[in-house]
């Protein structure tokens, strides 16, 4: 049987619910293994070490032991430049919470020279415009004393005026 729901006479003025605000939390801890580890140290050192694959022979950055393409134990540390290619990039418009950054501003996947795989990062001293795929850029570091085992050490990335990398170059990091 269908037909019209009819509300008992003390709903009939009561508002109905557009919404509700359930909050949720996350809690987790990560434990950094061997290879990350590795390379969390180096970061807090200004170095990017990364680690090459026995087989394929690509350098995973960062590394966690094992080359995902051929599932085999990588232990052959590389340490590798900080500078690199702007594979991808996206402008950020819309301010998040907690968010101190002016906008427009720009994250990137930034190929570090020698490496097969990128970092995420900010680009900046230039404008938001002017940024491309295959431009060339360097690392710019927090002051020794806030270096710390954390991407965060890593300030942005930053023009360094070269020419841009040929598209074929970086192709396979889109």
């Amino acid at each position: 049987m269908s037909g019209p729901v009819v509300l008992p006479e003390a709903l009939r003025d009561v508002e109905a619910v557009r919404s509700i605000r359930a909050p949720a939390r996350l809690e987790y801890r990560f434990t950094a293994g061997e290879a990350t580890s590795r390379f969390l140290r180096g970061i807090a050192s200004k170095r990017i070490l990364g680690e090459r694959c026995p087989v394929c022979g690509k350098v995973m950055l960062p590394p966690r032991g094992s080359c995902p393409t051929d599932g085999v134990p990588t232990s052959e540390q590389v340490e590798l430049a900080d500078r690199g290619i702007v594979t991808t990039f996206c402008v950020v418009n819309v301010k998040f919470s907690g968010s101190a950054m002016e906008l427009p501003y720009v994250c990137a996947s930034v190929l570090p020279d020698g490496a097969d795989m990128g970092l995420f990062g900010l680009v900046q001293e230039i404008p938001f415009d002017q940024i491309r795929m295959g431009m060339r850029v360097e690392a710019v570091w927090v002051d020794d004393d806030e270096l710390r085992p954390n991407l965060a050490s890593i300030k942005w990335w930053r023009p360094t005026g070269e020419p841009d990398a040929p598209y074929e170059s970086y192709r396979e990091h889109v």
